[in-house]
């Protein structure tokens, strides 16, 4: 077996000590070689540029390695067991990397193993070490890496069949909250570091039904335990799935204390933040692409699947607090118009197509710059859109006989339980079969081009009324709140800089601030000659104009002050609601 030693070393340097045993090292000398990218997050990230120190030994005696390229080594031959010793610097708070500080020590596999080239196949034992450090302050261990022998704090040997199973298994270090569940008869667990006064019961209550709705659906849990890895920070938000388990980062506002009454939105979106994940151990880790089957993890992988793989979890990721009864129809029916209305927003839309998003999200959609809204979509929230009026089609075409769930566990039996990998027609086709309809024009509409979902058409048939608004703020009129839509605005997105000016983020094509020749990254100083004090007061400043009314900006861009003219417009309608309008007809029972 492989063996990798890891110890927590140094917290205030942030570095993780690996020692890596190679039983049958290569005869010619061994290769090897650390991932630049982690499944599911498709950005090369280069994780060996995080390796600050190594060496090797065969026998008591020094092996000479060098670096070969940016993600590998190269040691000279030697006949014996071949041992490699590295240190990781660890200071990525995030779920894709490695983090080590005084607080836990969490990682990923793809962050801290070497691969030792050609013994991918080979099994593995993992040994994790409690330092003197970690042992007083009685940190615990949560992964999901199959245990040989360990003490009560989780530290000792685990094991893997092979490298891709070890490094699918995060792991966390550190003083840990727990809660626990039973989901399909099957045990889960969160352990949640950093998150002070939880309502654990409350999150094991609520997540609960979520688990249990989306293992109906499929009709089987495939694994026998799921861990929620819980990192909590400020103001965080993310995931990333795995097959048994799942890294999460959160801000310490979406966990529910004791006090908290009824769930509120912060809460929820924690919650669906889990759903979303959980739902990818069967959409994305089971049934997936054929291309990701043992794929290359030191270049890119592409396809033009990621529309479904994640435009389909984040559909369902809130329907299922709709089904697990944690919130109402019209509650459901606001999130969904929130969630289409970050599509309808992006005038990029029109520019790329859904499929290409997927192909090119190592560069366009991971790599984003100011002009990303007018020049991509995102394949998670079209492709939810997509996927939406799939739904929608499918329970039209059968007169409500059949729906997207169809099309799910036809995947699952067909594909992901079998394991075979799907090619980039199958969802179509698949769809096709189960409406008893053609949809290829559908696809080449919405998918392969840049027409938008046909909602405003599909939802009636279900009594809902689509519409389009402008986008509308609250005011207080006596203890009255009431609608009142905001005042023309400059086409932009803009933040308040430390200085109290207001630097443009992005600027939207063919807008009023377009036209006047502003650009991303230029700081406002005045309207009218009136000085511009932060976001709220470009705000309602405003408020004092008309469409068609023109307005002198002045402006820095870089350090020249520059003025021009810009002349106001109505605000867009890109704001989508909902409205149902007929109960008995609602797709979602």
């Amino acid at each position: 077996m492989l063996r990798y030693d890891l110890i927590p070393a140094d917290p205030a340097g942030h570095i993780i000590e690996v020692r890596l045993t190679v039983p049958a090292p290569a005869r010619e000398g061994q290769r090897l070689t650390m991932p630049a990218w982690i499944p599911g997050s498709y950005l090369i990230r280069d994780f060996a540029r995080h390796v600050v120190d190594i060496g090797a030994q065969c026998n008591g005696e020094p092996v000479a390695i060098w670096p070969v390229d940016k993600d590998s080594w190269q040691c000279a031959p030697c006949d014996g067991p071949l041992e490699v010793y590295y240190q990781v610097y660890a200071n990525d708070l995030s779920v894709r990397g490695a983090h080590f500080d005084t607080e836990h020590c969490f990682f990923n596999g793809t962050s801290v193993f070497l691969l030792p080239e050609g013994q991918r196949d080979r099994a593995i034992e993992v040994v994790l070490h409690p330092t003197p450090y970690v042992l007083t302050r009685q940190w615990e261990v949560a992964t999901t890496l199959p245990r040989v022998a360990v003490d009560e704090n989780g530290f000792g040997g685990y094991r893997a069949d092979h490298y891709d199973q070890l490094i699918e298994h995060p792991v966390e270090m550190g003083n840990l909250q727990w809660l626990e569940f039973e989901a399909g008869g099957v045990p889960h667990r969160m352990a949640i570091q950093g998150g002070g006064r939880v309502d654990l019961e409350r999150v094991a209550r609520d997540l609960q039904p979520i688990c249990q709705a989306q293992i109906d659906l499929f009709g089987e849990a495939p694994f026998d335990e799921y861990l929620f890895l819980v990192t909590v920070t400020r103001d965080g938000y993310g995931g990333l799935e795995h097959p048994d388990s799942t890294a999460l980062i959160c801000s310490r506002d979406m966990l529910p204390s004791p006090t908290l009454e009824k769930a509120d939105r912060p809460y929820l979106d924690f919650l669906e933040l889990c759903s979303h994940e959980y739902f990818h151990a069967w959409n994305v880790k089971r049934i997936r692409p054929a291309c990701f089957e043992r794929c290359d993890l030191t270049r890119p992988v592409y396809t033009h699947l990621l529309w479904w793989f994640e435009g389909a979890t984040s559909y369902y990721d809130a329907l299922f607090l709709y089904r697990a009864g944690l919130i109402e129809r019209d509650e459901y029916l606001d999130i969904l118009a929130r969630q289409l209305t970050r599509v309808w927003r992006m005038p990029g839309r029109f520019r790329q197509s859904v499929a290409e998003s997927s192909l090119l999200t190592w560069t366009k959609f991971y790599q984003q710059d100011e002009n990303a809204p007018n020049a991509i979509i995102s394949y998670y929230t079209k492709g939810a859109a997509i996927v939406l009026g799939l739904d929608l089609l499918i329970r039209r075409h059968t007169r409500g006989e059949k729906s997207l769930d169809d099309l799910m566990r036809q995947l699952w039996r067909l594909y992901g339980k079998a394991g075979v990998g799907i090619e980039d027609d199958t969802i179509e086709v698949l769809a096709s079969e189960i409406a008893g309809h053609d949809l290829s024009d559908y696809f080449q509409r919405v998918l392969y081009g840049t027409e938008d979902v046909p909602l405003e058409e599909l939802f009636p048939y279900f009594g809902i009324e689509f519409r389009l608004r402008p986008a509308t703020g609250m005011k207080d009129t006596g203890g009255r709140t009431e609608q009142t839509r905001f005042p023309p605005n400059l086409g932009v997105q803009a933040q308040t800089t430390p200085h109290n000016r207001v630097r443009l983020t992005h600027v939207w094509n063919d807008r009023p601030a377009y036209h006047g020749g502003l650009a991303a990254g230029d700081e406002l100083i005045a309207l009218d000659w009136q000085e511009v004090r932060g976001v709220e007061e470009l705000e309602k400043l405003l408020q004092g104009y008309r469409p068609g009314d023109s307005l002198e900006v002045s402006y820095f861009r870089g350090d020249r002050l520059h003025n021009t003219l810009v002349t106001l417009d109505e605000p867009p309608a890109d704001r989508v609601v909902l409205t149902a309008m007929d109960q008995d007809r609602l797709p979602w029972p």
